[in-house]
């Protein structure tokens, strides 16, 4: 199963009637993982009005919380999560600070306020695709592992080591639905110089293009 998610964090910055909307989002693997980080932030910005949350934190998309932190019930909270929804995010934590203005906004103002603060910060921030990946060593001697370079580079896989010893051999992520033509299309490059192993396969998080 592929899912979509955040990578790293991201931070963005809306001030709407005089209130600062501080918006934090986040990738989180599980529960805990998505409690600590709000409390890191609440603590971070411990003196705001408001440091409302939700997140999804399981891959499958059913592990969900969300908080109004004081704000009218079904304002903040809901909203955020909403938003998550929207753009089928997974493993994703997102609070928004607020440090208010005096200005009141009112119910239908502060779901504006809250879901637009997410959507605009989720826009800015790096997501990827988490999809079934195969990782396998291919081998090869020092006479083609420029060519094997040269290969990975033009290809949509991830290089993730490379060691040398009698002769040089790569660690390589590709997709899994690719990985026959992947394998394929460095048997054919390299004359069939090239001994790959038995792969393990895992999620891992492509970027989107």
């Amino acid at each position: 199963m592929n899912y979509l998610s955040i990578s790293g964090e991201c931070r963005t910055i809306k001030v709407i009637e005089k209130s600062k909307f501080i918006t934090t989002s986040a990738h989180v693997e599980g529960e805990e993982e998505a409690k600590a980080f709000i409390a890191r932030i609440s603590k971070e910005f411990a003196d705001a009005t408001h440091n409302c949350y939700a997140y999804i934190c399981d891959e499958k998309g059913n592990f969900l919380r969300f908080s109004d932190d004081g704000e009218p019930s079904g304002t903040a909270g809901m909203p955020m999560l909403e938003v998550l929804k929207a753009k089928k995010l997974v493993q994703a934590a997102v609070v928004v600070t607020r440090y208010f203005g005096g200005i009141k906004l009112g119910a239908g103002g502060l779901v504006r306020a809250y879901s637009g603060s997410v959507a605009e910060n989720l826009t800015a921030a790096k997501l990827v695709s988490y999809e079934e990946c195969a990782e396998g060593e291919y081998s090869v001697d020092y006479s083609s592992a420029e060519l094997a370079k040269r290969y990975f580079s033009e290809n949509d896989c991830s290089l993730i080591n490379t060691a040398y010893d009698s002769g040089v051999t790569f660690t390589v992520a590709v997709r899994a639905a690719g990985e026959e033509a992947f394998d394929g299309g460095i048997i054919n490059r390299l004359n069939g110089k090239v001994r790959i192993s038995p792969k393990r396969r895992y999620h891992f998080p492509f970027e989107l293009t």
